[in-house]
């Protein structure tokens, strides 16, 4: 490929999002008519540069899996707009959206769930390979044992099946078939959250690892603040399917600009025990996304929520440079015209 190529796609964000939509229908009856929707993901925008992690944050139940999901197509999204490497997936058929996957993998949040208890390890790394015709058996034995060491396992035990491995072990399998097709983009959905705190650290040690020596990008999810604020260069925080704030991650921690934010990390632990912190507490439920209330979808256990707060949506706007809050407190940093 020529130079030029090279360096135009080195401008051209590794997955980028735009107004990203998923609402499930509610059946009820006994002809299973559709009588509402779960608004799981309501317009979800962001992107991801090349090298570079954006950690995507909230409560359970607000859509971050939904998106990771939805990002590459394991749910069907109902719109917006999807671009890997510059590429619309939404519009690929099933034989492009398999080429493109070798572009865009996904590690879960349950490493055992995940891996087919029917298959060795050896089997279950090498399937992407085998799926996508790619090199002969001794090759991919080769790669296989090659993809086992560098993610921190013996080849000897390619031929173990998944309940014979530890937790942590299991998810540097899932890690490991993730790596398999050298992709661009790696999607982690709380890849560490049913892990020990000490293996956590070893994962996320090698997720950022990898990340210098293959230059990869993640979309990483997760409800650890303290997790995503050491692997994140940015932080997308979620609330009942929108993006309620975006900044830079050192930007977002110490200057939140949003009340839902704030609350979030006000609940972080203090490793500190003279260090007083005044919290925050987020007051009642989170509402239902089958029928979430009008305006801000926060107002409901906002302490600052206005009139305008219940009848308005507020929009993403940048109130600070390179700092985007969706809350009406906020004054744009340019004026909208």
């Amino acid at each position: 490929m020529p130079d030029g190529a090279n360096d135009m796609n080195a401008n051209v964000p590794v997955l980028d999002v735009r107004n990203l939509k998923k609402h499930f229908p509610v059946r009820k009856g006994l002809l299973r008519k559709v009588a509402g929707h779960v608004y799981a993901v309501d317009g979800v925008s962001f992107s991801i540069a090349r090298g570079q992690t954006l950690g995507l944050v909230g409560e359970s139940g607000c859509g971050k899996s939904t998106v990771a999901r939805a990002v590459i197509r394991l749910i069907e999204p109902t719109s917006g707009e999807v671009r890997i490497l510059g590429r619309d997936i939404l519009s690929l058929s099933k034989d492009e959206l398999r080429e493109s996957r070798r572009q865009a993998q996904i590690i879960f949040q349950d490493p055992f769930s995940s891996l087919n208890p029917r298959m060795s390890a050896g089997e279950i790394v090498g399937e992407p390979l085998l799926v996508h015709g790619i090199g002969n058996k001794k090759e991919r034995e080769e790669r296989v044992a090659a993809l086992f060491d560098r993610v921190g396992l013996r080849a000897s035990q390619m031929g173990s099946l998944p309940h014979q491995f530890s937790g942590g072990q299991r998810q540097r399998i899932g890690i490991a078939r993730a790596l398999a097709l050298d992709p661009q983009l790696i999607i982690g959905d709380e890849p560490v959250s049913a892990l020990d705190v000490s293996i956590q650290a070893q994962v996320i040690n090698l997720l950022m690892d990898l990340q210098a020596e293959k230059n990869l990008s993640y979309l990483f999810i997760a409800h650890d603040l303290a997790v995503v604020e050491h692997i994140s260069h940015r932080v997308a925080v979620m609330y009942l399917g929108r993006v309620v704030e975006h900044a830079e991650t050192r930007a977002l921690f110490s200057s939140p600009q949003h009340p839902y934010t704030e609350a979030l990390l006000s609940a972080v632990p203090v490793p500190n025990p003279r260090l007083k912190r005044q919290k925050r507490l987020v007051q009642g439920d989170v509402p239902s996304p089958i029928n979430p209330p009008p305006g801000c979808h926060f107002h409901t256990r906002c302490p600052y929520a206005t009139e305008q707060c219940k009848v308005e949506v507020p929009p993403l706007v940048e109130v600070a440079p390179d700092h985007w809050a969706a809350c009406h407190l906020r004054k744009p940093l340019v004026a909208v015209v």
